[in-house]
């Protein structure tokens, strides 16, 4: 069998949730799978500095390059379904989308596509105008329509395919992502723990807010909530409170003015430092170095972040909205997003609590375990090939 997947979303070199999912997925799919052909569709007008040269170990592995205009080729799948991508590799059985784009596939040619989420129908208001263009344009709902099987990351996504879209259940399979190897306890007295710490300037103790700085990721929640803890701990001369700060890591996205503007106005604007970003290999270093995660966010497809941090021992406060139940179990202090003072009072909680924030990590520890990529590659490559 000759499957195509097409990795244009790689081409920035970006490592967001869903790049995470694709370069995952192909890396343990290929090394599962020495029995079917692959081809990689890729294209990029501009230079691209993602590096495939991994790929070159797998003799059924290929990659077909283009450099076409973008803009000039989505406006062709969006006008008139043409090229068909199986086409230009040279002729494909399945075509797999590891998430919504352009493109067009032949009818014989089964279209296999991956949705993480449908947060941009369920809160539009979170997304810039250009992204909400985006999606009308692309018409997500009709790629579904079109695909034989859709694969969805948790249950959440597939009810709100089956209910937004009115797709039938059983053309869609829950297939849970996984988690990198690399998350994990790192020993204190690592020199590489050491100089990530330094690297970053981080505070000896901290929490950590890890992802895109963006409205839907609830921030200014987490801000407030620190706050609230900052003045309990100062009402009550609690020293050991006050040496927590609240850091915050990611990349500034979309109207992410508010959530700095919040900083600048907290009365302990002094105790909040804000990474900009952080290099792949030093991920698991700052989740290992930080006390507590916050991850308080509106909607979810899957959500990474608070999983790494549960393989790396570190206990986790999430919300108990969408798909992230599914993801922390009973393993997080789940909270209501829209209430500041549920997320400062599990803050409180576990940072004075030693018996149950131990209790939390063993419980994270064990639930984390339960995502494996090679059981997603195994369960992806089933509906692949399962035709």
């Amino acid at each position: 069998m000759r499957i195509c997947i097409d990795i244009r979303c790689l081409a920035d070199g970006r490592r967001t949730g869903v790049e995470e999912y694709t370069i995952k997925i192909l890396s343990t799919l290929f090394d599962l799978d020495q029995r079917n052909e692959y081809v990689l569709f890729f294209n990029s007008w501009k230079y691209s500095g993602a590096d495939f040269s991994w790929t070159e170990k797998f003799p059924n592995v290929k990659i077909k390059k283009f450099k076409l205009p973008n803009k000039l080729l989505n406006f062709l799948f969006w006008y008139s379904n043409w090229p068909k991508i199986d086409q230009m590799v040279g002729g494909a059985d399945a075509v797999f989308f590891p998430n919504i784009i352009f493109g067009a596939v032949s009818k014989k040619t089964k279209l296999i596509t991956t949705i993480h989420d449908l947060s941009f129908e369920r809160y539009p208001e979170h997304f810039s105008l250009k992204r909400r263009l985006w999606h009308i344009f692309i018409n997500p709902a009709r790629i579904c329509r079109r695909a034989d099987r859709i694969i969805a990351v948790s249950a959440s996504t597939k009810s709100d395919i089956q209910n937004l879209y009115k797709i039938r259940a059983d053309k869609i399979k829950v297939v849970p992502n996984g988690v990198a190897e690399k998350f994990q306890i790192i020993d204190r007295n690592d020199e590489k723990l050491i100089k990530t710490k330094e690297k970053c300037d981080l505070p000896y103790k901290f929490i950590l807010y890890f992802g895109t700085v963006e409205p839907r990721k609830n921030i200014i929640g987490i801000i407030r909530a620190y706050g609230a803890l900052r003045k309990f701990a100062r009402e009550n001369k609690n020293e050991d409170l006050l040496k927590y700060k609240l850091v915050v890591a990611g990349e500034r996205g979309w109207s992410s003015g508010k959530i700095y503007e919040e900083i600048k106005n907290s009365t302990f604007k002094n105790n909040i430092q804000l990474i900009n970003s952080v290099c792949e290999k030093d991920k698991a270093y700052v989740y290992n170095l930080a006390s507590l995660f916050v991850y308080p966010s509106f909607f979810e497809g899957f959500g990474f972040p608070p999983l790494e941090a549960m393989k790396c021992g570190v206990p986790v406060v999430c919300s108990n909205n969408s798909s992230l139940p599914e993801v922390a179990g009973n393993a997080a202090i789940m909270i209501d997003p829209d209430k500041p003072e549920e997320i400062y009072r599990a803050m409180k909680e576990i940072l004075t609590n030693r018996e149950f924030r131990e209790t939390l990590i063993a419980k994270g520890l064990s639930q984390s375990k339960s995502f494996d990529w090679k059981r997603t590659a195994e369960e992806t490559l089933r509906v692949l090939a399962g035709w």
